[in-house]
């Protein structure tokens, strides 16, 4: 992509012209590479001291092209050093083998480990959920850490070892209440002061970091730790929240947690990053027990990168996750996951007008659900980040007080998943499910659960708590499905002998309802994250039943064109888009019409190839934190000679310094310096001063060549701006710089094309809405007088030992720290520039952070 041109004159007569210049640093370039071993040996031992001392800066891109060089140059370095090792005898040929087979096998072993500790992590954490969660019923007499189904194993309608808690069921909501506000309490608070980022699901943001997003924290040990404490405790409070979400990230955080102690992947960000594709497919796979829904769902939604090997590696990963998971039988049935079910009836060709419409109920849902959860976020974003414990705490008080008078909120979401799944049989029956006399009840009670199941997803997800949506979707999308299967029943029953039923043989159940329930949960969960063929895959895997792949599909293609309708992307797209992470989603097709000058940075900070000083180096590093600078041969003719990277630069100064005395005047040179710099006088008169002396001694001429990209990734300027996006999408490089004719026009990088991106949404979409500014208002006014009110009665009531009015700001459960999402700076466009072909109109800004408001 880089354009040269030989018009542009030479500046002195005795300058080579541009194309030899140009062909000059290619030569060089490719000669380094080239030498022989010692060279090449040499620049591996420099790349690795760069890369041990080099760290990402928080809330920055890496540079996939960079990165995959290295590797490159780590292996021709490892081949060269064990040239002839196998004509080698002796205990050293052995040793040098065995080192080989290692850095080869390094892959395999990391996904090995993650795989097996994926798997002990989910097995216990189902076993402490689901005893969490059941202690807030009842206990078992026999063993107290024993859950309802262990206790009463082998009756499925109870036994007498399992008691509730009194047979006074005012005082059983009083301690369910009681429970659920513990658990949700215990919850935030060890997220808000151990690990901020243990809150919420996490996929939007492994996304971004796949990508290349730095987040730095955001996969460490603390974060997992604490994201396997509080998952169970979060799900057994009662919120509408499911682990599905969260067992990604706590996968991919143990993925990089092990992998940090392989060299391989401890050096290389982009390595890394292989391992944690794997890792997102290992953590589906557990959470459903569908290994290859898991690689399915790693492709189609977590990666933006997905090669040959990296299937491979996430097959084997999710493969190992899911055997070990197996071998735990955390519910001592052999199934992985708890509403696992088969089914042996098959289905008629009449019921497919109702799995369409249960298709179209998917997408509905998607769509409702993420704009007003969106405009959920936006408010808690604005008024409720300082109240964060307060308000998991009330929002699971509230849920246990809405959800314990219906049968079917009031269990775990998997629980009543397993029982809405099922097929009515002689034994198998939940408080009069399958009984004919009980439909009515039943399907009016299925309805209010499916209409307060969507209200709890919209206000509890994103609350600072681990929280994913794949479950409470999916329960919704059961409740509701078990609903239309009960009237279609019905239905049958009612007319019997029509045409209509004409398939269904006599003395033989034609509609199962547990199939609908199954099928409204596909509908749901594809509707609600907008992908498909992990979804048929994994509700196949679930049930075991080709019969029943043909009505998936349709009902998740159904689902995917009618959430199409409402905008594109799931809800972890959503989030990227809400809260302005750099990620250039690579399923977006855009049309912009506009050349890359119209996006790029002109006002660029450059460094001159020669004349200038250690001092002003080190000063030009100080005032800015640019993570890299180009180097032109002079700022008159502004020639592009090459690229350096602020951590290279910072290394090869303190190096330099380290290795020998270097006045702060000396001249640096990024291209081979002259044969007389190094000769150059120092002085031209005798020092009379300390500070004149300690500038006049020492080396006056300091060479970096060797530390610049002299081939960095450039474009023309009048370029589309659609292929230089494409070329981030696929090459996944830093910066891309923009040349004119071998002159240096500017810079882009990713944040400049989503600045410009938001810009053109912002244009096309509804701007600024006052009205619903307002609405927020007194919605937060509102809660403010009914909080003052509550703490007045307290008050009276306590006799005024219990104050909660007037202290609101040092009460205890007001959280003082700050998520560090919080804290990241949204993307804004740039301001006007000049460009080669004429001037773009002044650039208002468009503020990322208005985004929240147009929702």
């Amino acid at each position: 992509m880089t354009t040269r041109s030989s018009n542009l004159s030479a500046q002195t007569p005795r300058r080579p012209s541009l194309p030899e210049r140009a062909i000059s640093r290619r030569l060089s370039a490719l000669s380094t590479t080239t030498t022989g071993a010692q060279v090449s040996t040499t620049q591996h031992g420099l790349t690795e001291e760069i890369e041990e001392i080099k760290r990402y800066e928080d809330f920055t891109t890496i540079d996939w092209v960079q990165d995959a060089a290295q590797e490159q140059l780590r292996r021709r370095a490892r081949r060269k050093h064990n040239a002839g090792v196998f004509e080698l005898r002796g205990s050293l040929g052995w040793r040098r083998r065995l080192e080989d087979t290692y850095d080869a096998g390094q892959a395999w072993i990391v996904v090995t480990l993650v795989g097996a500790a994926i798997g002990l992590n989910a097995g216990f954490l189902n076993i402490i959920t689901e005893w969490l969660s059941d202690i807030k019923l009842g206990y078992c007499t026999t063993a107290f850490y024993l859950n309802e189904n262990f206790c009463c194993w082998g009756d499925e309608k109870g036994c007498p070892e399992w008691h509730r808690w009194s047979s006074f069921w005012p005082f059983n909501y009083l301690l369910y209440l009681l429970f659920s506000t513990v658990f949700a309490l215990a919850s935030a608070s060890l997220v808000k002061s151990f690990a901020p980022y243990a809150a919420g699901s996490g996929i939007s943001e492994i996304k971004c970091i796949i990508a290349g997003f730095v987040m730095k924290g955001f996969l460490g040990f603390w974060t997992l730790l604490i994201k396997s404490i509080c998952l169970p405790l979060a799900i057994a409070s009662g919120l509408s929240v499911g682990k599905e979400g969260p067992s990604v990230h706590y996968a991919v955080c143990t993925g990089n947690v092990i992998s940090k102690f392989f060299t391989k992947y401890k050096r290389n960000a982009a390595k890394t990053r292989e391992i944690l594709s794997a890792c997102a497919a290992a953590g589906v796979a557990v959470a459903f027990g569908s290994p290859i829904g898991g690689v399915l769902f790693s492709l189609e939604e977590m990666s933006s990168y997905f090669p040959l090997k990296t299937m491979w590696r996430s097959y084997f990963c999710a493969l190992v996750a899911t055997a070990v998971l197996a071998a735990m039988n955390p519910f001592w049935t052999g199934q992985l996951v708890m509403f696992e079910v088969r089914y042996d009836r098959s289905w008629h060709f009449f019921e497919i007008i109702f799995f369409i419409f249960i298709g179209i109920f998917g997408g509905l849902y998607g769509a409702f659900v993420m704009k007003w959860n969106l405009r959920a976020q936006a408010f808690r974003k604005k008024y409720l980040s300082k109240y964060a414990i307060l308000e998991a705490t009330l929002l699971a008080a509230g849920t246990a007080i809405l959800c314990f008078p219906n049968m079917f909120l009031r269990i775990d979401m998997t629980e009543s998943m397993e029982i809405l799944f099922l097929e009515c049989e002689a034994g198998r029956d939940y408080d009069g499910l399958c009984e004919a006399k009980n439909r009515w009840r039943m399907a009016l009670s299925l309805a209010f659960a499916t209409v307060m199941r969507t209200f709890l997803v919209i206000i509890s997800y994103g609350c600072k708590v681990p929280a994913g949506i794949f479950v409470p979707s999916m329960a919704v999308g059961a409740s509701f499905g078990r609903m239309v299967g009960i009237l279609v029943q019905a239905l049958h029953e009612a007319f019997p002998h029509t045409k209509f039923f004409a398939a269904c043989k006599p003395d033989v159940d034609c509609i199962t309802p547990g199939t609908y329930a199954f099928l409204g949960a596909a509908a749901a969960l594809s509707g609600i994250m907008h992908i498909t063929v992990s979804v048929v895959v994994i509700m196949f895997e679930l049930t075991g039943a080709l019969t029943y792949i043909l009505p998936t599909m349709i009902v998740v293609g159904v689902t995917k064109a009618v959430s199409e309708r409402f905008g594109k992307g799931g809800i972890a797209d959503r989030m990227i888009w809400f809260n302005g992470f750099p990620f250039l989603d690579n399923k977006e097709e855009h049309t912009f019409g506009v050349p890359v000058s119209q996006v790029m940075t002109s006002e660029v900070t450059s460094l001159p190839s020669s004349g200038m000083t250690l001092k002003a180096v080190e000063q030009l590093m100080a005032q800015n934190k640019y993570q890299g600078f180009p180097v032109i041969e002079d700022r008159t003719s502004k020639i592009l000679i090459g690229y350096i990277g602020r951590t290279e630069l910072r290394y090869a100064i303190d190096r330099t310094k380290k290795e020998s005395f270097v006045s702060s005047n000396a001249k640096c040179f990024f291209t081979q310096p002259p044969a007389s710099a190094a000769q150059r006088p120092a002085v031209t008169a005798p020092p009379v001063t300390f500070d004149a002396i300690e500038d006049a001694s020492g080396q006056q001429s300091v060479d970096f060549s060797r530390f610049i990209d002299p081939v960095p990734l450039a474009v023309h300027p009048r370029l589309p701006l659609e292929t230089v996006m494409e070329l981030f999408k696929k090459m996944g490089p830093r910066v891309i710089l923009v040349e004119y004719r071998g002159r240096l026009a500017g810079l882009v990088t990713v944040k400049d094309c989503l600045k410009y991106q938001f810009k053109v949404e912002a244009q096309d979409t509804s701007t600024h809405d006052p009205a619903l500014e307002i609405r927020q208002e007194k919605l937060w006014g509102l809660m403010n007088h009914g909080a003052d009110w509550l703490a007045d009665k307290v008050l009276r009531i306590s006799g005024g030992r219990i104050k909660l009015s007037g202290g609101r700001a040092s009460n205890f459960l007001e959280s003082r720290a700050e998520d560090p999402r919080d804290q990241f700076t949204p993307i804004v466009p740039s301001p006007g520039h000049d460009i080669l072909d004429g001037t773009e109109d002044v650039d208002q800004g468009v503020e990322l952070q208005s985004r929240r408001w147009i929702l």
